[in-house]
């Protein structure tokens, strides 16, 4: 019998996922007990909790804009992994792609940056 290739990973994450009920069973289980009211509220940086309205409070357009743009660069990331594997199979084909590719995505963060999307006011 020949195990799978998918074997070890499919492993690694049985393994991984009786660690993280096993870690929060035992919490669970060995943990104190002692609840007052000032654990139970919610914390915000050792100050005061402001109230917030029913439907929650809003958020200004700073916090999407970096999280898109994290987004977007953590992808580029994603993509230069596999092309950095397989860099000698491409040649230059894979070279000129990525500048390409690298050259598009400097274009977009210079652009952000002129237009202050960098700049945490």
């Amino acid at each position: 019998m020949t195990l799978s290739p998918y074997a070890p990973i499919v492993g690694l994450f049985a393994l991984a996922a009786f660690f993280a009920l096993f870690s929060v069973a035992s919490a669970r289980i060995a943990g104190p007990r002692r609840y007052n009211r000032a654990k139970l509220d919610a914390y915000e940086c050792g100050i005061e909790p402001s109230p917030q309205p029913v439907g929650g409070g809003r958020f200004p357009i700073k916090f999407y804009l970096t999280a898109m743009l994290f987004i977007v660069f953590d992808i580029e990331i994603i993509f230069l992994y596999p092309w950095a594997v397989s860099f000698d199979q491409l040649g230059l084909f894979g070279f000129v792609e990525m500048v390409m590719f690298i050259g598009t995505v400097f274009i977009a963060y210079a652009y952000v940056w002129r237009r202050g999307g960098l700049d945490w006011d």
